[in-house]
């Protein structure tokens, strides 16, 4: 029996997973742990942080992340949950 390709949650919430566990992931990492392309990521990010979902700032040569965990999920069937209920069920 030959395992489904989708998944339950889009590139955004797994982006949105891995800046959780670690907000200094790098887009290279991220790519490996979604399995997207490292431009796919810079463009999920640039969309999480024009958003307001993600914010990004520079300490030395790297990128550290701050998610906004208190905005709700963006479709009309999540709006009720925030992003924070999201990733604590994730990381459960």
């Amino acid at each position: 029996m030959s395992i489904p390709r989708w998944t339950f949650l889009a590139n955004h919430a797994h982006v949105l997973v891995c800046i959780d566990r670690d907000p200094t992931v790098t887009m290279r990492d991220i790519a490996e742990q979604v399995g997207i392309t490292e431009r796919a990521v810079q463009r999920i990010v640039a969309e999480l942080v024009a958003g307001g979902y993600v914010d990004r700032r520079r300490e030395g040569r790297r990128n550290v992340y701050a998610i906004n965990r208190d905005r709700p999920l963006r479709h009309p069937l999540e709006s009720s949950t925030s992003v924070a209920a999201l990733l604590n069920l994730i990381d459960t």
